[in-house]
């Protein structure tokens, strides 16, 4: 691999071959433009999550193949007079409108009900009134916006009432509009931290605008070939798109830093800058391939979680990565190859002067870790054990809701049907009971009295049946929030034991358990599944890699030890912070899997960058001091490409939903956690204790 790696990093360093390199990445990236759609013309707001095999999926199956009517998306339109009472009458504008609006499947008809119908639409104190209607299930998020702005409008322009549309339709439509407004935030505000960071820390304007060149070349061209997947079939879920955002350009700016730093120290012996750079690029080459190599691999293994939005990574991540790696040895040093000393101006390298001042900080460090090892690896595992202890009080929450902004619309009506009406009737459980033969209506009542007396169970209603009578519908709903964990584990209780509870009825069938709480049952079964699988499979593959890159069996166990102890302490940690200054005390169950992948796959590349050098260092000298110089040399660059990368990752703060706040928190927290006491201290330390020199070494060192 290496000599494959220098045969190609060798031909792109030459005056040639530097001009081939730009000339085919610029002509490519034409094309792609020209000819190729872009990847924001396939992202959706949401993609299928649960399995189709999953209970709660079987269900739903079932339910709308013996309940056609119930096919379509729902919205709840929710409204509210200013305080006041409100009446059915205070609709009428509205009714005499809505059957020309196109999209609308079914509503509930208010006006032509009997008043005692119409009670359970109000709230006890007469100031809220909800309208359930469903949307047809041929529409689209954009067709959706298009149908809640119509009704939107008629309500505004006839009635003094205030609306908020939520549930299904109400959530698709506003996720559409935070995220196509987000996206443009996204990156501008990378693109911003970057370029001031890098301005800031190197203080040359040029070694801030080349990296990212690089980067607007590999997104450009990774948004194509992702529109090209699009239109093959690839959905792509904007959130998705906007995690690979934040990683490409983490990555690109990562390898980039790489380069230039050992480009930096050849400049400084060759007066060539294709020389400079060939030989930079043969110590550097291998070493940044790989660590995008364990990036790749790690995005990889995402192809065998069951969760929607973690397979729906895989493809997305795994591209950019493939395109990052072929950049980060061809692109990204024929760039600096092209621009030479003038990339460091003023502070220009010339031949003679020393590559590391032993003055510096990384160099003082190496050599305090290297006298005192016991000492830095102590200090370093109490503090990364407090914080990791933190992972104890995690709370988790299952309320998707509770993760967008206050002020989306869906969710102040999801807040005021929360507030107004019993908590259960925010998501009603659908039970379907299945038979071979008819179901008398006493079955009927005996079942329904049983499925009464269930834990937490509120009310349970008869909801229809087949016209054989051999399929009945229940609606159930709890009396806590249907996304409250303690209710999801009262329903998972009921599914585990529905062949008792039919045979406590004294009938023959299959109990079925459709809506919002099964799901998140399913969903939370999934997630525990995912995390040990990903983290199983992630991290064997990983230290099997780094095995074969090492040449050590040792080296890779003191690499992923460090790194698995990292991943623990930033999220227990970050959890910490987050409800310190932020006042966040939950977490989606998403966020340990989404910041396990990436802490472990970018907090690798930095061991594997530092342990690279300490290799090519202890050819030449013993383990204390080939610790020392791999520190010092490499303590600049990896600190301050920490430092980037962590605020890049923060930008996802920027983002309207809290479950990328919270990872984007928890992942900058972590790049930094490793960045300074990982990498610059308890792995070197870690070395020094435990790598014993060759006998030769010791003699020479004598």
């Amino acid at each position: 691999m290496n000599s494959f790696l220098q045969s190609i990093t060798d031909r792109v360093t030459s005056k040639k071959g530097m001009w081939m390199t730009l000339g085919i990445w610029l002509l490519v990236t034409m094309l792609l433009a020209v000819l190729a759609p872009s990847a924001k013309d396939y992202e959706v707001s949401s993609i299928d999550s649960i399995p189709s095999d999953a209970k709660s999926m079987i269900a739903q199956k079932k339910q709308d193949q013996y309940f056609k009517n119930n096919e379509g998306t729902p919205a709840i339109l929710v409204f509210q007079k200013d305080g006041k009472n409100i009446t059915i009458s205070d609709l009428n504008p509205l009714f005499e409108e809505i059957d020309q609006v196109e999209g609308i499947k079914e509503y509930v008809p208010l006006t032509t009900m009997p008043p005692q119908a119409t009670v359970s639409f109000f709230s006890e104190d007469q100031t809220t009134l909800i309208l359930p209607l469903t949307l047809e299930p041929s529409l689209e998020s954009k067709e959706m916006r298009t149908v809640l702005e119509e009704i939107t409008e008629i309500v505004k322009k006839n009635t003094d009432l205030t609306l908020n549309i939520t549930g299904p339709a109400g959530i698709a439509v506003d996720s559409l509009n935070l995220f196509s407004r987000a996206d443009i935030v996204l990156l501008l505000s990378t693109v911003g931290i970057i370029l001031i960071l890098l301005v800031v820390i190197y203080r040359s304007p040029l070694l801030a605008l080349i990296p990212l060149i690089a980067a607007a070349f590999v997104y450009e061209v990774v948004n194509q070939v992702l529109g090209l997947m699009g239109a093959s079939g690839l959905v792509i879920s904007n959130q998705t798109f906007s995690i690979m955002t934040i990683l490409l350009f983490a990555a690109v700016i990562d390898y980039s830093l790489f380069v230039f730093s050992r480009y930096r120290e050849e400049l400084k012996k060759s007066e060539s800058k294709f020389e400079a750079m060939k030989h930079a690029m043969r110590e550097t080459g291998l070493p940044v391939f790989f660590s995008g190599g364990t990036v790749l691999a790690a995005m990889l293994v995402l192809f065998f979680a069951q969760f929607g939005d973690y397979r729906n990574f895989a493809p997305v991540f795994a591209t950019a990565m493939l395109i990052i790696m072929i950049a980060s040895i061809t692109l990204v040093p024929a760039l600096f190859t092209l621009f030479g000393r003038r990339s460091f101006w003023p502070k220009i390298p010339r031949v003679g002067e020393d590559t590391v001042k032993s003055s510096s900080a990384w160099s003082k460090v190496g050599r305090f870790v290297v006298k005192k090892p016991v000492v830095s690896a102590s200090i370093i595992g109490l503090i990364l054990l407090a914080s990791a202890l933190n992972m104890l009080n995690l709370n988790y929450e299952f309320d998707t809701m509770k993760s967008f902004p206050k002020d989306m619309p869906s969710r102040q009506g999801y807040e005021i049907l929360e507030e107004k009406f019993e908590k259960g009737d925010l998501a009603a459980t659908t039970i379907l009971f299945e038979a071979k033969e008819a179901v008398t209506p006493e079955q009927q009542a005996a079942l329904l009295e049983t499925l009464a007396v269930q834990e937490l169970v509120s009310n349970v209603r008869l909801n229809g049946s087949t016209t054989d009578k051999t399929v009945i519908q229940y609606s159930l709903t709890f009396k806590e929030s249907p996304y409250a964990a303690e209710t999801m584990d009262a329903l998972e209780k009921m599914r585990d034991n529905a062949d008792k509870l039919v045979a406590d009825s004294n009938l023959d069938g299959e109990l079925y358990f459709a809506g919002e709480t099964a799901k998140k049952v399913d969903d939370r079964a999934i997630n525990d599944r995912d995390l040990i699988v990903i983290v199983l499979l992630e991290s064997l593959l990983i230290f099997v890699m780094l095995i074969v890159m090492t040449k050590s069996f040792k080296m890779p166990i003191y690499m992923m030890g460090t790194i698995l102890i990292s991943f623990l302490a930033a999220v227990g940690l970050g959890m910490f912070l987050s409800s310190l200054f932020f006042d966040i005390d939950t977490i989606s169950n998403r966020v340990p899997l989404y910041s396990f992948v990436f802490l472990v796959a970018l907090g690798i590349d930095y061991n594997i960058i530092l342990i690279s050098r300490f290799m090519e260092e202890r050819k030449k000298h013993s383990v204390k001091k080939a610790v020392e110089i791999a520190v010092s040399t490499t303590g600049g660059v990896i600190s301050s490409a920490g430092i980037i990368l962590a605020a890049t990752f923060a930008v996802l703060m920027t983002q309207p939903i809290q479950l990328l706040f919270v990872f984007g928190f928890i992942v900058a927290v972590g790049i930094l956690l490793d960045t300074f006491l990982i990498r610059g201290i308890l792995l070197p330390a870690l070395i020094v204790l435990f790598e014993k020199d060759k006998p030769a070494v010791e003699k020479n060192v004598q």
